[in-house]
C-alpha cells in the first residue's frame, strides 16, 4: 500500500468517502507492524493505572461477594438480634426461639490475669452448646468445642487467641483469672466462623462458655455486654429473616434491638471496604493522569517522528481530519494494548492473593472475574488516553506541509481546531464525571476532581512561570550556565513535561509522608502524653465511692474522673426515623448502632457550650439534650429540635438545649449525646472512670493500681490505654502501608514518565550535542549544562510537590481529621533529595548516550 492508493477529490462521494477512510484505517493498523518503538511509556502508563483500578475494584468485590457467601457463618446465624447492657425479655427470647434454631452469645471486654501479676485487655466471648450454628471453630488441638470449654472443678475451659499466649508469655493448660473466674487455656483459635461480626477488637480473643461468664461476676445491671441472640431458619433464610424481623419489630417496637440478617452480616465492614477501595481506586487514577502526561509526550513526540509521513499523506491529498483520525485509531489501538494488559494484571491480583494468602487471609475472599469491574476500569483509561491525546493529534489538522517539514527546527506552537479542544474538554469531563458517579463518597470524589484540576492547572503556569524566569534571566558570563539556562525555555524544552509528572507524583508522595507521619505522631507522642493512664468499665453505681476511695488512696500521683454511663441507639430525629433521615456522610456513623451517653448537671471536661444554654445541676425539669457540633450539623439538628434514644428498650425523646464541641484528642471521657439530669431516672448503669498518672506512671504504679482494683473490683474491666492505643497504631500502620504501596505505582508512573520524556527528546539532545561539540564544546561541559538544567527544572517541580502535598496534607489531618498538623520535615526533604537525584539521573543517562554519538554520521543525515 503506498501513499498514491488513498483516492483523492475536491468532491468525493460517499463511497469514495468510506474507501479512503478504511485506507487510511489500513495504513495505521500497517504503520504499527514495525513494532511499538517510543510507545512503551504510553503502554506501561495506561497498564499501571488500569491495573490499579482493576486491581482494587476487583479484590473489593471479590471482599464482598466472600462476605455474602459467607454471611451466614460470619453473622453466625440466618438474623441475628443484638441488645446492649441487658438480656432479651422472656417474652423477647420466647419470640426469637419460636422463629427457629436459637444460639445465644455475650461479648464484653474484660482483663486477663496471671497468677505472677501479669495482665491484658481481652476480648471476651462466651457462647451456649448450640453455637456456632453455621460454620466451624477450628482449634489447636482439634477438639469438639464443648470439651474444651466444659468446667473442671473450679475452673472453666476457655480457647484463646495465640496473640494471648504470646502477649502474657503463656502455654496450653495454663490458666488465668477473668473477673472472679478461673479460666483454663484448653486451646487455641485457629479459625472462628463469626469473627468477622464483631468488627475490630483491642484484644486478643478469648472463648468460653455461658456459665463460665456469670461466674466471672461481670454480668452486673448496666455491664457494658452485648448479648447475640442469632437465628437458624427454615426454609427460604431471605424471605423467612424479612418476615422475622418485620413481626418482631411489631410486637416490640420499643426493644431497642439492632436486628441483622446474613446478607447484610457485617455492614461497618463492607463500608470500610467501600471507603477504602474508593481512595485507592483515586490513587489509581492518579497514576492515570500522571500516565496521561505520559500519554500527550509519546503522542507529540510520535507525531513528530512522523512529520514526513504526515506531509506526505498532505500532499497528496488527505485532508487534516483523515490524518487526525489515522493517528487517533493508532492511539486508541495503544491504549487499549496498555489497558488490556492492565486488566489482564488487575483481573488476576485477587487469584494471587487468594492462592498465595488465602489460608492466612483474615477476610473472606471469593476470587472471580468481575466484567463490569473490568469495563469500568478500561473506560477510566481510553478517556484518559483521549483527553490527554486530542490536543496533540489536532495541532496536526491545520498544519501546512511547509511547516511540518520546518517542525524540527521551529516546532509550531498554535492551538488546534475548536473541535479537538472540544474534544479534550469532553473527554476531561466525562472522566470526572465516571470517577465521581462511581465513587462510595461523592463530596471525596468531587474533591479529588477538583484538587487534580487545579495542581495540573498550577503546575502548567509553575513550568510557564520556570521557562519565562529563565528567558527573562539576565545573560551569564559562563558559556555552561548560558546553555543550561537556554534549553529551559527553548522550542520544545522539557520544563513542562518534566515539572507536571514530577510535580504530581511529589505531591501525591509529599500528601502520603504528612497524613502518615502526623497520624503516627498522635499515636505515639501526642496522644499518649495527654491521655489518660487507663479506663475503668462497668463500675457499679453503688461501688462508685469505694472505687474513688482506692484511687485516691494512692495519693496525688493519680487523678480520677467518673461519670455515669449507658448505650443507646438513636431511632429517630424530630419524629422522623433513622433510617429516613438525610444525613452526610461523615455523620452518618453516630446512627449505626449504639452510643455510649451519659447525663451530667454540669459543662463535661473537654466540651464547650457553643449555642444555647447548659441546664444547670439542679435542673428537673423534662429531658433535654446537649449534642456535639459535628453531628447536629451532620444530622440537621438546631437549638429546638428532637432527639429520640433507645435505651435498655425504652424510647427516650429530648428537646436539643444546647450544642458544644469536644476535645476528642484529650482522650478524656466525652460523648456525643449529653443528657440532663433525671432523664434516665430508674435505668440500671455503671459508671466509666478515667485514672491519669502524673508524668505518665511506672509500669510499678501501674501494676500496684491494676492488682489493687482486680482484688477489690473483679467485676470492674480496666482498659490500658497505651495498649489500645498500640492496637490502634498496629491497624492505622498496616493501613498506611497498603496506602503507600497503591501510590508507589502512581510515583512509579511519574518517573515513567519522566523517563519517557527524557528518552523522546533523545533526537534533539543528539542534534545539539553534535553541533555543539562540532563549534567545539567538550563532553564536560555539556554535561554540566545538562546536569544545571536538570537540577533546575527538578527543584521548580520538586519545591511545588513538596508546597502543594504539604497543603494537601494539613487540609486532610486539620479539615477531615480535626487533628493538630505538624509538618513532617525530614520525610519531605528526604522525598524532595530523592526526586531530585531520580530526575538528574534519568536525565545524565540520556545524555551520555546523546554526547556518544559521532558528528559525521549524524551532520550527513540532517
Amino acid at each position: 500500500m503506498t501513499a498514491a492508493d488513498v483516492p483523492v477529490g475536491d468532491a468525493p462521494t460517499r463511497s469514495v468517502t468510506v474507501s479512503r477512510w478504511r485506507t487510511l484505517l489500513r495504513i495505521a493498523t500497517r504503520d504499527l507492524r514495525g513494532g511499538l518503538s517510543g510507545f512503551s511509556v504510553f503502554i506501561a502508563c495506561m497498564a499501571l493505572g488500569v491495573m490499579t483500578i482493576a486491581g482494587v475494584g476487583s479484590i473489593s468485590r471479590s471482599l464482598s461477594e466472600g462476605i455474602a457467601q459467607q454471611g451466614r457463618a460470619i453473622l453466625g446465624g440466618d438474623i441475628s438480634f443484638n441488645l446492649v447492657q441487658r438480656e432479651a425479655s422472656p417474652d423477647e427470647r420466647a419470640f426469637i426461639a419460636a422463629s427457629g434454631d436459637l444460639s445465644v452469645a455475650a461479648a464484653m471486654r474484660a482483663l486477663a490475669r496471671t497468677p505472677d501479676g501479669k495482665s491484658t485487655l481481652v476480648e471476651l466471648k462466651a457462647v451456649d452448646a448450640a453455637y456456632p450454628l453455621y460454620g466451624q471453630v477450628e482449634t489447636d488441638p482439634p477438639a469438639p468445642l464443648s470439651a474444651l470449654l466444659a468446667r473442671d472443678g473450679d475452673a472453666f475451659g476457655a480457647v484463646v487467641d495465640p496473640l494471648l499466649l504470646a502477649r502474657l508469655g503463656l502455654e496450653r493448660g495454663a490458666r488465668v483469672t477473668v473477673g472472679a473466674a478461673t479460666l483454663v487455656l484448653n486451646g487455641s483459635m485457629v479459625r472462628e466462623p463469626d469473627r468477622l461480626a464483631g468488627g475490630v477488637g483491642f484484644g486478643p480473643r478469648v472463648l468460653v462458655s455461658e456459665d463460665a461468664l456469670r461466674a466471672s461476676g461481670l454480668l452486673q445491671p448496666g455491664s457494658l455486654v452485648r448479648w447475640l441472640y442469632r437465628v437458624r431458619l427454615p426454609g427460604d433464610p431471605i424471605a423467612a429473616s424479612e418476615a422475622v424481623e418485620t413481626a418482631a419489630n411489631r410486637r416490640f417496637p420499643s426493644a431497642g434491638w439492632e436486628v441483622r440478617a446474613s446478607g447484610n452480616a457485617s455492614p461497618a465492614l463492607e463500608r470500610n471496604i467501600d471507603r477504602f477501595t474508593q481512595f485507592l481506586t483515586l490513587v489509581g487514577l492518579t497514576a492515570l493522569l500522571v500516565g496521561g502526561v505520559g500519554v500527550a509526550n509519546s503522542t507529540r513526540h510520535y507525531l513528530d517522528r512522523k512529520r514526513d509521513t504526515i506531509a506526505t499523506l498532505k500532499s497528496l491529498g488527505a485532508t487534516g481530519g483523515q490524518v487526525v483520525g489515522l493517528y487517533f485509531a493508532q492511539i486508541l489501538l495503544l491504549a487499549a494494548i496498555g489497558g488490556a494488559i492492565g486488566l489482564a494484571l488487575g483481573a488476576a491480583l485477587p487469584f494471587v492473593i487468594a492462592g498465595a494468602l488465602g489460608a492466612v487471609l483474615p477476610l473472606p475472599l471469593a476470587p472471580t472475574l468481575h466484567l463490569d469491574v473490568l469495563a469500568l476500569s478500561l473506560l477510566y483509561g481510553l478517556l484518559t488516553a483521549v483527553a490527554f491525546a486530542a490536543w496533540p493529534l489536532g495541532r496536526a489538522h491545520d498544519v501546512p506541509v511547509s511547516a511540518l517539514f520546518r517542525d524540527a527546527v521551529t516546532p509550531d506552537q498554535r492551538r488546534p481546531r475548536r473541535r479537538y479542544m472540544v474534544a479534550t474538554a469532553l473527554a476531561a469531563l466525562a472522566l470526572a464525571a465516571l470517577a465521581v458517579g462511581a465513587s462510595y463518597d461523592r463530596r471525596i470524589a468531587l474533591a479529588f476532581v477538583g484538587s487534580a484540576v487545579a495542581v495540573l492547572l498550577l503546575l502548567r503556569l509553575v513550568a510557564t512561570a520556570v521557562m519565562a524566569a529563565a528567558r527573562r534571566a539576565p545573560r551569564a558570563r559562563s558559556a555552561v550556565l548560558r546553555l543550561a539556562v537556554a534549553n529551559i525555555h527553548r522550542p520544545a524544552a522539557l520544563t513542562p513535561t518534566v515539572v507536571i509528572s514530577l510535580g504530581l507524583g511529589m505531591a501525591l508522595l509529599v500528601t502520603i509522608l504528612q497524613v502518615d507521619g502526623n497520624l503516627r505522631h498522635q499515636l505515639t507522642a501526642t496522644l499518649p502524653e495527654r491521655a489518660p493512664s487507663f479506663f475503668f468499665l462497668d463500675i457499679p453505681t453503688r461501688d462508685g465511692a469505694r472505687f474513688d476511695a482506692l484511687v485516691k488512696a494512692r495519693g496525688e500521683v493519680a487523678t480520677l474522673e467518673r461519670v455515669p454511663m449507658l448505650r443507646g441507639r438513636i431511632v429517630a430525629a424530630n419524629g422522623v426515623k433513622a433510617e429516613d433521615l438525610k444525613i452526610r456522610p461523615d455523620a452518618a456513623w453516630a446512627l449505626t448502632g449504639d452510643r455510649g451517653i451519659t447525663y451530667s448537671g454540669t459543662v463535661p471536661e473537654g466540651s464547650r457550650v457553643i449555642e444555647g444554654t447548659w441546664w444547670g445541676e439542679d435542673y428537673r425539669g423534662p429531658p433535654l439534650l446537649s449534642l456535639e457540633k459535628r453531628i447536629a450539623e451532620g444530622i440537621g439538628l438546631k437549638l429546638g429540635d428532637t432527639l429520640t434514644v433507645n435505651v435498655l428498650g425504652r424510647d427516650i425523646t429530648a428537646r436539643i438545649g444546647n450544642i458544644r464541641t469536644v476535645d476528642w484528642q484529650s482522650l478524656g471521657i466525652n460523648f456525643v449525646l449529653v443528657f440532663s439530669p433525671g432523664a434516665f431516672a430508674g435505668a440500671p448503669h455503671t459508671d466509666i472512670a478515667t485514672v491519669t498518672f502524673r508524668d505518665g506512671g511506672t509500669p510499678a504504679e501501674e501494676a500496684a493500681l491494676l492488682n489493687a482494683v482486680a482484688q477489690g473490683f473483679p467485676a470492674i474491666t480496666p482498659v490500658p490505654v497505651k495498649d489500645a492505643l498500640g492496637e490502634v497504631a498496629r491497624v492505622v500502620g498496616n493501613l498506611a502501608r497498603a496506602v503507600q504501596g497503591a501510590s508507589g505505582i502512581t510515583l512509579l508512573s511519574a518517573v515513567l514518565v519522566l523517563a519517557g520524556a527524557l528518552a523522546a527528546g533523545h533526537r534533539h539532545r543528539v542534534y545539539d550535542a553534535v553541533v555543539l561539540k562540532t563549534l567545539g564544546a567538550t563532553r564536560r561541559q555539556l554535561v554540566g549544562a545538562y546536569l544545571i538544567e536538570y537540577l533546575l527544572i527538578g527543584a521548580a517541580a520538586v519545591l511545588f510537590g513538596m508546597l502543594a502535598g504539604s497543603v494537601a496534607g494539613w487540609r486532610i489531618v486539620a479539615g477531615l481529621m480535626n487533628l493538630p498538623f505538624v509538618w513532617q520535615a525530614v520525610p519531605a526533604l528526604a522525598a524532595a533529595l530523592g526526586a531530585l537525584a531520580v530526575t538528574v539521573a534519568c536525565g545524565l543517562v540520556g545524555t551520555v548516550a546523546a554526547l556518544g554519538r559521532k558528528p559525521a554520521g549524524v551532520l550527513r543525515a540532517l
